[in-house]
Parts: structure tokens; sequence; C-alpha cells
């Protein structure tokens, strides 16, 4: 089986065919594009491969345009950090999709389907023009968040505008901060459900602990091993970690 790899992160792409390598060494990376641009023009000059692994949002676009460009019917997995892209991918699509970082259980589990998908013919539903076609659309109106959560205070429940959290903490109990400076818990909701109710393009989550504002950063720092610290606004005393493997996504988020 031959494969190709689209990720614009030249460290991920590299540890994804080691990776590869590893649980499936039956599976041949043909080539790594890092861009839009060198994606394009490689299939104009190649044959689609049996598979494609495959990052949503790259440095110059997103990597949907190309299923607008090029009659691509092999399998993709998607390999992403923004949850919320692969949730709604989805609803309209029926295609695997792994988080990063990726875990090498889940990256054979997803090869596995590939396998399965090439004895038989691809389900009528899935339908990879249409997916370009849902993501490249006018964002506007699209996406309906969450406007405010019940926390508990003083022992009485109140509501506070998801526009004034600054900070989603999970400890033994989960928490939030607000921009104030006050912390309050909230219901026993696990943080994936949260960063699924939230604006992706205002909350990132950081780590296992943390879901963060984008206004609430003051300062980032690198650190060792490619990893950052974020040093967040007065009043929060907190810096919050960010892994090595979701530093680049991080830095697309704030840059943008």
């Amino acid at each position: 089986m031959k494969a190709v790899i689209i990720e614009d992160e030249s460290l991920i792409a590299e540890e994804m065919k080691a990776t590869i390598a590893e649980v499936a060494p039956e599976v041949e990376v043909l080539q790594i594009l890092p861009s839009l641009k060198a994606a394009r023009k490689w299939f104009m000059q190649h044959a689609e491969p049996d598979l494609l692994f495959m990052d949503i949002k790259l440095s110059d676009g997103l990597s949907f345009e190309l299923f607008s460009q090029f009659d691509l019917k092999c399998p993709v997995i998607f390999c992403t950090a923004y949850e919320e892209y692969a949730i709604r991918a989805f609803k309209v699509n029926s295609i695997d999709y792994l988080l990063k970082p990726v875990q090498e259980e889940e990256l054979l589990n997803a090869i596995n389907k590939v396998r399965e998908l090439s004895r038989q013919p691809l389900p009528a539903n899935v339908d990879l023009r249409q997916l370009a076609a849902y993501f490249l659309q006018p964002t506007e109106g699209k996406g309906v968040y969450k406007e405010r959560f019940i926390v508990n205070a003083n022992n009485k429940w109140m509501p506070v505008e998801t526009s004034d959290i600054a900070v989603f903490y999970k400890d033994n109990l989960n928490y939030l901060y607000t921009f104030s400076g006050d912390k309050l818990i909230y219901d026993f909701s696990p943080l994936e459900e949260i960063e699924a109710l939230v604006d992706p393009g205002v909350y990132f989550r950081a780590n296992r602990q943390t879901i963060l504002h984008i206004n609430a950063i003051h300062i980032v720092r690198p650190q060792g091993n490619q990893k950052l610290s974020v040093q967040l606004k007065a009043p929060l005393k907190m810096d919050v970690d960010i892994s090595r493997e979701k530093a680049p996504a991080f830095k697309k988020w704030v840059d943008r």
C-alpha cells in the first residue's frame, strides 16, 4: 500500500512516517508534502496513492481545497489538532481521523479500517467533493456555540457569559477562571465536551487540563524540547504549558 503524507510541520510528518513504518510496515510513504502548493504540484505529476494522511489546516490554506481541484478517490485519514474540524467532518462524511498527537494504536486502527475499505467499494455517502465544498464555503453563521455556563458560587447557581471566561481548568473538580480573576466551580462535564461547545477560533485546548481564551494570553515563552509556556494576563496567576506536539497548532491559532 502506497501512501502520501500532507503535513506542514516537518517534525510531526517525520514522526508519523516513522510510526507508520513501525505499526504497518507494508505501507510505503511515497512523499511528504508540506503545503497545498507542493501537494498540487505532486498530484499534477503523479497518480493518486492508495492512502492519504492529511492535516486539515496547512500554512497556505485548508487541505480540503485539493478535493475541489483533483478527483481523488483514495481513502483519507485526517490527522489534525483541531477537534472541531474533525467533529464537523463526521457530520457530512464517514472518513476516519486522528487527533494530534497521534497515538500508535489509533494509527494502526485507522490503517486497519483502510485495509477493510480496500476489500470493498467505498460507501455511497463518502463524497470528498461534498466535504471540500462544506469546509470552503463562507463560515459566517455556521458555528453555534454555548453562550453561558452555570456555576456554583457560594452555594448558589449563577450564569457566567462564555465571553467572560478566560480559562477552563480540570483538577479534581472542574473550574473556570473569569477575566476578572474569579475562580468558580462548574459542572462535571469532561473537557472534551466543553471543547466542543466553545468557539475554536477563540478557545484552544492547551493540554489535558486546560482550555484557554485567546485574550487571556500575555506572554509565550519557548521552553526546552520545543515546548511552550504561556503566561496569562493579570489578575490570573497561572502559567499554561503547551506540549511539543500541540505547539505548532497553537502557533497557527495565535498567528492568524
